[in-house]
């Protein structure tokens, strides 16, 4: 790690986080762009990612996808409702989750995703893992994919160096603790301050070994309570001091469902909702289970902006 650098980022963010409430937001001029197989993917207008568990038990979804014939009938219903981004998944993360190994990972992953590469050719794809060994199995046979990873490198301590030697996208998300235990009793000093600080040192790490295609990621629901994520969220505009692409997942979360007091199946409404306000705040992505809603929503964020220019 560069020691000067890292002084210095962290110097400007005790800076920022005084003035960022009487801040412009262009002030900060974020990059937009993503090299994807080498070929920048635009972020400039807001990207949809449509959420594939392959697994079973998925706080959500669980069960549904998990048979190879269901999970590419929904891709291709993602896609024809205007996904841009599949994110496929193989290892459920929700708090008490029985964490399936490396192979077993695999032997959800490979099939789907070598029939999303024949069927779609065109199609970005992310796989949400925190294990460098799944990259580099799927990397290999397949070729490019965003790496979507919920713990920061923290789980494994192989996946920056992976990600750097690779040169692939890797999406930075924030989570306290692991997913065994973020949700037994989540502590901040100042929430907003503490995701951008801990997020801010591992982007020096992944600056520091040459990976440039980074997105981050708040973490909504990870090692956080209703109150964290709320407060979080209404500081959104906080995450433009990273100058970089800007991930939301909210969908179908605890923060909407425990909070309005109803369920996940009840809670597209509010994922709608907050997802506006994201896009409001400067979302690039939006990481959703229910992509047309989704879509909707950036088409008429999008619209709304050519008469605010």
């Amino acid at each position: 790690m560069n020691y000067c650098r890292f002084v210095k980022r962290l110097f400007t963010l005790h800076v920022f986080t005084m003035i960022i409430s009487a801040t412009d937001k262009k002030y900060f001029k974020k990059k937009e762009t993503i090299n994807y197989n080498g070929e920048l993917f635009d972020l400039n207008k807001p990207r949809v990612m449509g959420i594939l568990n392959v697994t079973p038990d998925s706080f959500y979804d669980g069960g549904r996808y998990n048979h190879f014939e269901t999970a590419m009938k929904r891709v291709g219903e993602m896609i024809a409702e205007g996904a841009d981004i599949i994110d496929v998944g193989a290892c459920s993360t929700r708090p008490g989750a029985e964490m399936p190994d490396a192979g077993e990972e695999l032997n959800r992953l490979v099939p789907v995703v070598k029939e999303i590469k024949r069927q779609y050719p065109g199609t970005v794809l992310s796989v949400d893992t925190f294990r460098a060994c799944v990259v580099s199995e799927l990397v290999n046979q397949f070729g490019c994919f965003i790496v979507n990873d919920i713990s920061a490198g923290s789980i494994d301590a192989e996946m920056f160096s992976t990600v750097a030697r690779l040169k692939v996208p890797y999406i930075l998300m924030h989570m306290q603790g692991n997913p065994g235990n973020m949700q037994l009793d989540p502590s901040y000093t100042n929430v907003t301050k503490d995701v951008i600080k801990e997020l801010s040192m591992h982007l020096d790490k992944l600056y520091g070994l040459g990976v440039n295609d980074v997105i981050v990621d708040p973490g909504f629901g990870f090692g956080k309570t209703i109150d964290h994520n709320y407060e979080l969220f209404n500081h959104l505009d906080a995450f433009r001091f990273f100058e970089v692409p800007l991930l939301v997942g909210v969908s179908r979360k605890s923060m909407i469902y425990k909070f309005l007091q109803s369920s996940p199946n009840e809670s597209l409404n509010g994922t709608t909702v907050l997802n506006t306000l994201a896009l409001n705040a400067g979302a690039n992505i939006l990481r959703v289970h229910d992509v047309k809603p989704a879509v909707e929503a950036v088409t008429i964020f999008n619209k709304l902006k050519e008469f605010a220019q």
